[in-house]
């Protein structure tokens, strides 16, 4: 089961830099908040350095994969991410596997890559 969830943001829409700052902020009080509550065990936010790309930024939710769905599914991280969306181009959540899950994810498709070549 996916143990992370991966919200990845674009540029900011001209002309609400100030509001996209204000969401920014709005959502690390808000993984503060689910951390300190043990909703997630953890969060990182991340700024990407100019590519040529369209990811700008990102932050990583870790925690219990249930708990994650539910956070996922609640009144306040769809408000937060409908409001991000309104100031930023290519908002998006994706659940994401790190740690045990990911090598769990790679056993498996080695398995089924073997399978499918064997």
């Amino acid at each position: 089961m996916a143990n992370a969830l991966f919200v990845g943001w674009g540029h900011v829409v001209r002309g609400r830099e100030q509001q996209a700052l204000q969401v920014f902020n709005e959502a690390i009080k808000y993984f503060g908040g689910l951390q300190q509550r043990g909703e997630v065990e953890a969060f990182e936010p991340v700024a990407l350095e100019p590519h040529g790309g369209d990811l700008y930024g990102f932050l990583l939710a870790r925690g219990d994969p249930e708990r994650l769905a539910r956070v996922r599914a609640s009144e306040e991280f769809r408000r937060i991410i409908q409001r991000a969306g309104l100031t930023v181009e290519g908002m998006g959540v994706v659940t994401a596997f790190v740690g045990h899950e990911l090598t769990q994810l790679f056993e498996t498709f080695q398995q089924q890559a073997s399978e499918l070549t064997g």
